[in-house]
């Protein structure tokens, strides 16, 4: 999981909030036009990965998160700080295989037991092998970190395997590197291109270029 900054909302999201006036109303009600002025807001302050599991995601290959869910929070529906873009598009009759990461957490949301991605502390709570696995850094809101990898699956085969291929494909480049040329492609992976995209798993690799290669 990759700390996310909120920026600031976007116009026609601020202006359809004024327009329901405290009203509450239903997601599906949601103007089209402004829907995707925050999927564009939302890719864009994310770099283009996925809010929970850093896979690299598109319009259509997402869908807006509500990260305390809308069906119990419905105060929050249409507050930009409580949204997030997770993997895995937003057709709910499209089948998936495997669920993970905002459509496997569905409704389920515990302050104490959830680690949010908008928590600035949030990358340093998880620890990664050369596998690919995750797992709760020791000492550090344990319990949290492990309930939110299990609910959201993100200890999956599949995931294991993408963050197994971003990890071996960066330390092949960092072979034969010196110490300083590593600290340069470690400042690379944290920053998003010359297009605002992050490398996929961007926070996985730089964690295991820091522990294992320097």
């Amino acid at each position: 999981m990759k700390y996310i900054q909120k920026n600031q909302e976007p116009r026609s999201l601020t202006d359809w909030n004024i327009k329901l006036g405290g009203r509450t109303k239903d997601w599906k009600s949601f103007n089209k036009s402004v829907k995707s002025d925050v999927y564009e807001s939302l890719l864009k302050e994310q770099g283009f990965i996925c809010a929970y599991c850093s896979r690299p995601i598109i319009r259509t290959t997402c869908h807006i998160e509500h990260y305390r869910p809308k069906s119990v929070y419905k105060e929050l529906t249409f507050t930009y700080t409580n949204l997030i873009a997770s993997c895995q598009g937003e057709d709910e009759r499209k089948p998936r295989t495997p669920v993970h990461c905002g459509h496997k957490k569905g409704a389920w949301y515990d302050e104490e037991l959830m680690v949010s991605p908008l928590d600035p502390g949030c990358e340093t709570y998880f620890r990664y092998t050369g596998s690919g696995e995750i797992a709760p850094a020791q000492g550090v809101k344990e319990e949290a970190a492990q309930t939110t990898i299990n609910k959201l699956a993100l200890d999956i085969d599949k995931l294991r395997r993408l963050r197994r291929t971003a990890i071996d494909t960066a330390i092949q480049i960092s072979e034969g590197l010196e110490e300083v040329e590593i600290q340069q492609l470690i400042q690379g992976y944290q920053k998003p291109d010359n297009n605002g995209r992050l490398t996929p798993f961007c926070h996985v690799i730089v964690y295991t270029l820091q522990k294992f290669v320097l």
